[in-house]
């Protein structure tokens, strides 16, 4: 079912408020690798952070859905409260956008791009991307001013996670990387490879709507071509 613009909107704030915080982001990610829970000492541990910020950061994804908490009584008498363990809750969070019609549309744009040379394939592709991410952009900040560049990178890696990407920025030698543990059009990339330019102008029609520039984002790795992660990398400078 399609979404309004206000329910789009109030969706992304609700991504943007579980994983908004590049840690809170990281022990999610965590959480999902482990598989069988984890407690807060776990999280504290692996995270080097004290027991009480850990525990805030799981109990903000549990309270928005995206963990699942389960109580277990100590072996021992008298051994201390009931500990907590927190579990993925399901598939990673995924953004239904408006008139969004994935199966169709995705079956038409690989149509199309099969018809087209490379270059001109990955252009289009591109600029489908761009238009989209500026559209995206509006409707996760209506009447908002410009941001800095840090600060819109990371919404558009809550944007990205929202749309089942599950995207995080981390600093690379004079760039900042866009890192895609997953996307939507996998299947769909391992035929064609040009699809993953769709993504690369999301990020560019983002950036440019939130913060006023347009860098050329350069795809450095790609996991429809067969590396670990799909990684979209942008100069420090920009």
């Amino acid at each position: 079912m399609a979404l309004s613009g206000s329910e789009f909107s109030a969706v992304v704030a609700a991504v943007t408020s579980a994983f908004g915080d590049p840690t809170r982001r990281q022990v999610y990610l965590y959480v999902r690798e482990t598989g069988a829970g984890v407690t807060a000492s776990d999280v504290a541990k692996r995270f080097s952070l004290h027991p009480n910020v850990a525990r805030h950061h799981l109990d903000k994804l549990a309270a928005g859905g995206y963990l699942e908490v389960t109580s277990a009584r100590p072996s021992l008498p008298g051994a201390g409260r009931p500990s907590k363990r927190y579990r993925s809750n399901g598939p990673a969070p995924v953004l239904e956008g408006p008139k969004r019609e994935d199966g169709l549309l995705v079956a038409l744009l690989e149509g199309a791009l099969a018809l087209l040379p490379q270059a001109a394939a990955e252009e289009m592709a591109e600029q489908v991307g761009f238009a989209y991410g500026s559209k995206l952009a509006g409707q996760m900040a209506p009447g908002e001013g410009q941001r800095s560049f840090r600060s819109a990178l990371r919404v558009i890696a809550d944007a990205l996670t929202a749309h089942g990407f599950a995207a995080h920025a981390e600093p690379r030698d004079h760039s900042l990387a866009l890192i895609k543990e997953a996307c939507p059009f996998f299947e769909a990339a391992v035929q064609h490879p040009v699809i993953c330019a769709v993504d690369r102008g999301m990020v560019r029609g983002m950036l440019s709507a939130l913060y006023g520039g347009a860098p050329q984002p350069a795809e450095s790795s790609s996991r429809a071509k067969g590396d670990e992660t799909c990684a979209t990398s942008l100069p420090l400078g920009a």
